[in-house]
């Protein structure tokens, strides 16, 4: 009787080690707008989550070291905008109100009614038209590196533009020095590689026709942010009265800034993000379902 006792609780410990298992474990899907396929790979469940948004020219894989850690404290959803990573890339124009409805795509086909959107670099123009068109799915948001100012006068936007606009057969040597000045700070050299590659996967047509759409000045206005709002930032001249800014929209937001970082802050130093990150969602109360 004793021995069956000590199997029948085996049993229980291993039947909850298994199901804790399954419940952060990734899975891969597809959901549909449009026609268009947009992939994103879930970890847990429930009917809020964390939905982590990458930037320009890029994909899910900027999110590999936090969702796995942080899908221990809450529902993740990681995605690749329509034109990027698995998702399907239509012959169309790359829209910020476009992107917005792939993410509300993807959380409908998931079943979350609340989201935390969290966007790094252009995926806060991103998060930023989400909460615009769809205000009654975000509970918080998150922003990583990335700005909700216009990034200046138009006629200066449109030169970082022109080294995307050159024959195909050049692109990948002219984008790459582009690129360069984004991930050359990455320290480790196998980060830095992969995350130049990934960014160079993206096509042409996309990289080009979304930094287009950010000259919108409607991306731009000044309207409210009402939710929970943290602002995590690599520590750069480029942010010089950005806070007084951000206030002005959002009089409660929170900001964390990282010394010593690249752009892709969240991959040089995973555990102290995902920590900042932790610490925001406990304190507003976002990790209950």
């Amino acid at each position: 009787m004793k021995a069956r006792g000590i199997a029948l609780s085996l049993g229980v410990l291993l039947f909850g080690a298994t199901l804790a298992f399954a419940q952060i474990a990734p899975s891969s899907h597809f959901a549909t707008l449009d026609g268009t396929r947009v992939h994103y790979t879930n970890y847990g469940a429930g009917e809020k989550a964390l939905l982590l948004v990458h930037g320009w020219s890029s994909d899910e894989a900027v999110w590999k070291k936090q969702a796995p850690a942080l899908a221990k404290s809450i529902r993740v959803i990681t995605v690749d905008l329509p034109g990027h990573g698995q998702s399907d890339k239509p012959e169309r124009e790359y829209t910020m109100d476009y992107y917005a409805q792939a993410l509300e795509a993807v959380l409908r086909d998931a079943g979350v009614k609340k989201a935390t959107v969290v966007g790094h670099s252009n995926g806060t123009i991103v998060i930023r038209q989400f909460y615009r068109l769809y205000p009654q799915e975000v509970n918080g948001m998150v922003t990583v590196d990335g700005s909700m100012r216009p990034l200046g006068e138009p006629e200066e936007t449109k030169k970082f533009i022109e080294p995307l606009r050159v024959p195909e057969s050049d692109y990948a040597q002219s984008a790459g020095k582009f690129i360069d000045h984004f991930v050359a700070p990455i320290k480790d050299p196998a980060e830095r590689s992969a995350t130049r590659e990934m960014m160079l996967r993206t096509p042409q047509r996309v990289a080009l026709s979304e930094f287009k759409a950010t000259l919108d000045p409607a991306l731009w206005k000044t309207d409210k942010i009402e939710v929970p709002l943290l602002v995590i930032l690599a520590k750069s001249p480029f942010w010089e009265g950005y806070e007084d800014y951000v206030r002005k929209v959002a009089p409660q937001a929170e900001f964390k800034t990282f010394e010593d970082v690249s752009h892709f802050l969240m991959l040089d130093k995973p555990a102290e993000f995902n920590e900042a990150l932790l610490a925001f969602l406990k304190k507003n109360d976002l990790l209950k379902n």
